[in-house]
């Protein structure tokens, strides 16, 4: 027991002697020697020659005293008084730094050395020149080289034939012959690492101008797609929403509208792409229809078949499709009766054939002794008498808006159809728009449509 305890006692003690030895290594690694027996003297001598041979700390005392450096004067920069602690740090055998140096506050002892890097610096740039220089014509003719491509019609117009999208891939080419040019530019000045930068200030920009023009960057966005299928061309009667007119143009921000009162109305592409839009233009033959009342007591077929008769012999209605009725409806003392008939819109005014339509129709079923009658209304009137009660009974039926009030014979209406020719004024006035108007519109009358031609 006694030799076990004993052989532990010396191996405690031979790791206690070894330990300082290697500690001792470890600290020496990385170090700045100053010698085989470093002493106060040699460590003095060690850290003022390392200072003397850094610019601003010529003028730095070094005190060494076991093992304890202190280091005392003035200094133009605080930085430099840090890297005069950190050089006495590492010189072998410091046990510790005093940093009393002072930052120098006179401007007279200031001003030279800002002096000296304003010089150094100028010289610096002044050298570069020849090399910016360089780095300026590659960039030029990058940019220029870009620009010639954009700027050729040929291959464009042929990978797009829409105008506005050839225009939009020629900008695009050019903002990468941009960027290539800049990256070489770059790159030939040693500064590419500023390029990372540039393009991270330039996202958080672009994502902050983003949200502030949302609005715009969506519209702009729909008038690219909506120029693409082109839904509608010049001219073209349509309806978006609840709001109709003819289009005069579109533009990389709205769609120029002109109602059938001569007002223009521009409506957003971010409505127009995202609404329903009927073209009553895509389509020359529109059908109308009308409604009208016939007595319950008359022969509704026969009523139905003059009708369509009628409407068919006039010189506006089309033959195919045919004009056709049913009975929509039926009332206390009437049944509705719809007409229809198709008309082309090109040569035709659909609002003034309806309008015929509808008086020409009403003018034979009246001459052929079919009624129309209007709203009738029964008043009961009650009579009180001794000893009994009697009712009395009266209808009582509305004045015809017709009726005259003198008994002057009325003149006979004409059946002849009036004139029903297209009303081309809001085509004309349309078309003087489009010829007073600048470059801009993304309609063509060539480009590919997204239902054909």
């Amino acid at each position: 027991m006694r030799k076990l305890i004993a052989a532990l006692a010396a191996l405690v003690l031979f790791a206690a002697a070894v330990a300082p030895a290697k500690g001792q290594t470890s600290e020496s690694s990385g170090t700045i020697n100053a010698g085989s027996a470093p002493a106060d003297s040699q460590i003095d001598e060690r850290i003022t020659m390392i200072l003397h041979a850094i610019d601003g700390l010529e003028g730095i005392l070094v005190t060494v005293r076991s093992g304890v450096v202190t280091l005392r004067g003035r200094v133009t920069d605080p930085a430099l008084a840090q890297a005069a602690e950190r050089l006495a740090t590492r010189v072998e055998g410091v046990v510790a730094v005093s940093n009393q140096i002072k930052e120098v506050t006179s401007v007279s002892q200031r001003i030279v050395p800002a002096w000296e890097r304003l010089r150094s610096r100028t010289l610096q740039i002044v050298n570069y020149l020849p090399l910016m220089a360089l780095a300026t014509l590659v960039f030029l003719f990058i940019g220029l080289v870009g620009w010639a491509i954009a700027a050729s019609r040929w291959p464009w117009d042929r990978i797009a034939a829409n105008e506005f999208i050839a225009h939009l891939l020629r900008q695009i080419v050019r903002l990468v012959f941009v960027a290539l040019g800049l990256v070489v530019a770059l790159d030939i000045v040693g500064a590419s690492a500023l390029l990372g930068t540039i393009l991270g200030a330039a996202g958080i920009v672009g994502l902050a101008v983003g949200f502030a023009v949302r609005d715009t960057v969506e519209n702009y966005i729909a008038s690219v797609l909506l120029s693409v299928r082109q839904p509608f061309r010049p001219n073209d009667w349509v309806a978006i929403d609840a709001i109709e007119g003819s289009v005069v143009m579109l533009t990389s921000r709205a769609t120029v509208l002109l109602d059938a009162d001569g007002n223009h109305i521009r409506v957003p592409n971010s409505t127009v792409f995202n609404a329903a839009i009927t073209n009553y233009s895509r389509n020359p033959e529109r059908r109308f229809s009308f409604m009208l009342g016939i007595d319950p007591a008359a022969n509704l077929r026969a009523a139905m078949d003059l009708g369509n008769k009628t409407v068919r012999e006039v010189p506006f209605t089309l033959n195919d499709p045919p004009p056709e009725s049913w009975i929509e409806d039926i009332g206390d003392s009437v049944v509705k009766i719809n007409f229809t008939a198709w008309v082309n819109q090109s040569a035709t005014s659909y609002i003034q054939a309806r309008s015929e339509a509808i008086r020409l129709t009403k003018l034979a079923l009246e001459r052929n002794g079919f009624a129309l009658p209007e709203p009738s209304y029964r008043v009961l009137m009650e009579h009180e008498t001794p000893g009994s009660d009697t009712h009395a009974e009266t209808a009582l039926t509305p004045a015809r808006s017709g009726a005259k009030s003198t008994g002057a014979a009325a003149k006979p209406e004409s059946a002849r159809p009036a004139d029903t020719s297209a009303d081309h004024v809001v085509e004309r006035k349309v078309n003087e728009e489009r010829a007073k108007a600048e470059r801009g519109d993304l309609l063509s009358n060539t480009a590919p449509q997204e239902l054909g031609s």
